[in-house]
């Protein structure tokens, strides 16, 4: 009875040993992997290299972008544009009368065409108030002022600007409205040279 307790024992004696001494299961190709990427001894990974800027635009055949160059020095050559004062003789009116005549001054209703209308003598010439001879000859004729100063120019007329008193002296009469501040005269010569041109051209 001793002996087969004996056998018993040593056997299960070397089970256990058996059992305690197993080596550990192998690691999965998956950490395998894992821990070769994160290894010392393997060198970095080559950095990329950013991607060169492109220009918006349509790019050239072969993918490659066209070569920049640098702007050509500035030279004595003058601008491209004019200065808004360039045009000013061109499209603007001439500046207000200048007279040493106080007499310039002086506005009188005049007889035309059977109307009244508010005029000057400068330079012993008959000015008429543009905008009341318009009120009262032509509105039916043409559109408006702007009309009647572009026929003016292509008829080479050029009516005269009033001065701040004489501008004064045609609100007084209500030849003009009182808010305006800017009038024109005109040569009774010339605006008969303008009231055909209007019946004419219709």
């Amino acid at each position: 009875m001793e002996d087969v307790s004996a056998h018993d024992d040593s056997r299960s004696v070397r089970s256990g040993g058996s059992a305690s001494g197993r080596s550990p299961p192998p690691l999965s190709p998956v950490i395998t992997s894992m821990v070769g990427c994160v290894s010392p001894s393997s060198p970095p990974p080559p950095l990329m290299a950013a991607p060169p800027l492109s220009v918006p635009g349509p790019s050239p055949p072969g993918g490659h972008s066209p070569p920049i160059f640098p702007s050509p020095p500035p030279t004595s050559r003058p601008p491209p544009f004019l200065p808004a004062l360039y045009f000013s003789h061109a499209y603007n009116s001439p500046p207000p009368i200048h007279t040493s005549d106080p007499t310039a001054n002086d506005c009188k209703l005049v007889e035309y065409r059977g109307q009244k209308v508010a005029a000057f003598i400068i330079n012993n010439e008959t000015m008429l108030c543009l905008p009341q001879a318009f009120e009262l000859f032509l509105k039916n004729l043409v559109g408006g002022l702007h009309t009647v100063y572009t026929k003016l120019k292509r008829l080479g007329i050029e009516p005269l600007v009033c001065n701040v008193e004489q501008v004064r002296v045609l609100r007084g009469l209500g030849a003009i409205q009182p808010g305006v501040n800017r009038c024109k005269l005109l040569a009774v010569k010339h605006f008969d040279i303008l009231y055909k041109d209007c019946t004419t051209a219709r």
